[in-house]
């Protein structure tokens, strides 16, 4: 499947930033952020691949995610560009730039670390999976089918946003399940050792999360010298939008 090319929506003008979702997430979730951005810079809000409408594939792991945002790049002949990553996505943006350290101007980091994560997400796919769109078809049935296992109504909801009408009378899931589901334990892969990234960084976590703490200081200083890491006041992991005012403002603080 030689350089297939991601999907994106491009908006704004200015120098580029490019926004990569979370797991299960696609560019979609960034639209009304997308669009603040835009005010000051070229907005790319790209799907990667088994997510959103981005193409389907069998491999899925962070250097091939790596692979796709540089033929990305590539075809649109972007350099210097900003990078904003969320959780799986900013897995991706920190192997992006110490791969292609050279095509990064600044760095930030949405609520992830560069250390090893154990696979979390087991009832969400087991959720997933049970649906079966011959039976459940309608949004309510499949609610109602996943709601037994995925009892958080917020995280039920961003889900569901991956619901379309594949053809009359038929949903689907936007995300390639069957991938992410086969690949699940490469999404809390740690960043390879001895892999640094001398620009800029931001790393902005939840005040409600628990996926950057104290004991992450130490990876994060290692891998990013020149990094910061700033608290968003009552957000969880969703922190960008949970509390969008803010984090809006720290983008632009820090971009400057």
């Amino acid at each position: 499947m030689p350089n297939q090319l991601l999907h994106s929506t491009i908006k704004g003008e200015g120098k580029p930033l490019l926004i990569l979702h979370g797991y299960f997430g696609m560019s979609d979730n960034w639209k009304t952020l997308g669009n603040d951005f835009a005010k000051n810079f070229e907005v790319h809000l790209i799907d990667q691949r088994n997510h959103g409408r981005s193409f389907h594939a069998d491999e899925f792991n962070y250097e091939v995610l790596v692979e796709d945002l540089h033929n990305y790049m590539v075809h649109y002949q972007l350099e210097n560009v900003y990078i904003i990553g969320h959780s799986m996505g900013g897995k991706t943006a920190m192997l992006f730039a110490v791969t292609y350290p050279e095509l990064v101007k600044k760095l930030i980091i949405v609520d992830i670390s560069p250390r090893e994560y154990q696979p979390h997400h087991n009832a969400i796919l087991a959720g997933l999976n049970s649906v079966d769109f011959s039976l459940q078809n309608s949004r309510k049935l499949v609610e109602e089918k996943i709601a037994a296992l995925i009892p958080e109504f917020g995280v039920r909801q961003f889900l569901l946003k991956n619901v379309y009408w594949k053809e009359k009378g038929l949903l689907a899931y936007r995300f390639n399940l069957e991938s992410l589901t086969e690949n699940n334990p490469e999404i809390g892969e740690a960043l390879p050792s001895f892999t640094d990234f001398e620009n800029e960084t931001l790393f902005l976590k939840g005040q409600k999360s628990n996926y950057i703490t104290q004991d992450e200081e130490a990876i994060i200083e290692a891998h990013f010298p020149n990094s910061k890491i700033v608290e968003i006041a009552n957000a969880g992991h969703w922190l960008h939008a949970e509390n969008p005012k803010d984090f809006y403002k720290e983008v632009i603080n820090f971009l400057g």
